[in-house]
């Protein structure tokens, strides 16, 4: 009790001599204002930077005259790092370092590709080194998804905002996407006003801060009632997609050749030709799209012929198993090198979209034949895909749980 009254009693001593010495703007010790200070110190950088682009017609000599840098061999020195001086195109930043004493430039950095950056130093003697630097990049997986209103790119487009992936990765992911589930929906004509979808994906972010669209794990469509899933599983070091079943979504046809178009004109027993001004049979279906867009073989075969043939303009006719043909029509241009015996594969860029022959405008002339007979290609029913082996399953059913959690969890680093 003695204890504690004393260190009370010490305490009020403390605080009366403290408040004393405030009062009268007396304090026994040294006031942080009148503790000198040093002056600022300045640094000043030794060198200036300067961007410029590379302009459409000009060659990186030019630049370089423009900067006044000599000695600097670009040529010499990208055969060195074993680069190709050609991928110097229009638009490339070139990053100069100037000295502040003399402006003469010192270092010259430019972006090469997306892997790399080239880094020249001059040296002391007036010589240029060169370096190549790798870009780092990290992968971290996003999950998007949004309502079906117009088309499929229309969906992800609003969808998946210009923060997180700019318009051409955008479109790199519908078309994966497309490609994807293209053996069982033809975006052409399936998806309708309130379908949806969900996907989750590997995004590319480098180490400037670009991002990019890496590829798709998982994804799901619900679409003209029917839920569609898709896995990504690499079975035996090869990569594919599967069901919820493990069974594999690749068929032995495509469900359209062209991705991403409207069907113009179907099959059709009595059709009224626009250029020939009469009605006839109208042996396959039409996808009206622009001049240049791609046409993929619809399955795995040999072509017959590839070239003029007369209404059908610019022709491929593919031979495939069971007594099945396929024919592409109105090609502007037949992919190089095909021509009759050579093998093909599924997906494969066999041609261009294009007006050739009796057509009124761009658009592809597709035939699904069966033992020479015509058939409706939407009425096709393919067989199921082949199932995964047994030993895989449960590798499989682990990814495909895990995936599934991410396609449904809304927390996952978001697309907006």
């Amino acid at each position: 009790m003695h204890l504690r009254s004393s260190r009370f009693i010490l305490a009020v001593l403390v605080l009366g001599f403290a408040l004393s010495f405030a009062v009268r703007g007396q304090w026994p010790w040294t006031r942080l204002s009148d503790v000198p200070t040093a002056h600022p110190i300045v640094v000043t950088l030794p060198f200036r930077e300067v961007r410029d682009t590379l302009q459409r017609g000009e060659t990186v000599s030019t630049l370089f005259a423009r900067q006044g840098i000599s000695g600097l061999d670009l040529g010499a020195l990208a055969r060195t790092l074993q680069l190709d001086p050609r991928r110097f195109r229009a638009g490339m930043v070139f990053s100069v370092r100037r000295d502040v004493n003399t402006d003469e430039p010192t270092h010259v950095e430019v972006r090469a590709s997306d892997e790399q950056r080239l880094r020249f130093i001059r040296t002391s003697s007036g010589s240029w080194e060169g370096e190549a630097i790798p870009v780092r990049w990290r992968t971290d997986t996003i999950r998007v998804a949004g309502g079906i209103e117009t088309s499929m790119y229309d969906a992800v487009d609003r969808g998946v905002s210009a923060a997180t992936l700019d318009r051409g990765e955008r479109i790199r992911m519908v078309y994966d996407l497309a490609e994807v589930n293209e053996h069982s929906v033809d975006f052409s004509r399936d998806p309708q006003p309130g379908d949806r979808f969900a996907a989750v994906v590997e995004r590319m972010v480098s180490e400037d801060g670009e991002m990019r669209f890496g590829r798709i794990l998982a994804s799901s469509l619900s679409i003209a009632g029917k839920d569609l899933k898709a896995f990504a599983f690499a079975d035996g070091g090869r990569a594919a997609f599967y069901d919820a079943d493990g069974k594999a979504l690749k068929r032995a046809f495509l469900v359209a050749p062209v991705a991403f178009r409207h069907i113009s004109s179907g099959f059709s027993r009595a059709r009224f030709h626009p250029v020939l001004g009469r009605t006839r049979r109208h042996e396959g279906v039409d996808y009206a799209a622009n001049t240049g867009t791609p046409v993929r073989a619809a399955g795995d075969g040999i072509v017959v012929r590839a070239g003029r043939a007369g209404g059908y303009g610019n022709l491929v006719e593919i031979r495939h198993r069971n007594g099945v043909t396929t024919r592409y029509g109105h090609l502007s241009r037949i992919a190089s090198g095909l021509r009759a015996g050579v093998r093909v594969s599924q997906a494969q860029e066999i041609g261009k979209v294009g007006s050739t022959g009796l057509a009124t405008g761009p658009h592809l002339h597709y035939e699904f034949r069966i033992e020479g007979v015509a058939r409706d290609p939407k009425s096709i029913k393919s067989d199921a895909g082949a199932p995964l082996a047994r030993s895989s399953m449960d590798e499989f059913e682990r990814d495909r749980d895990v995936l599934m959690r991410l396609l449904d969890r809304t927390t996952l680093a978001s697309a907006r």
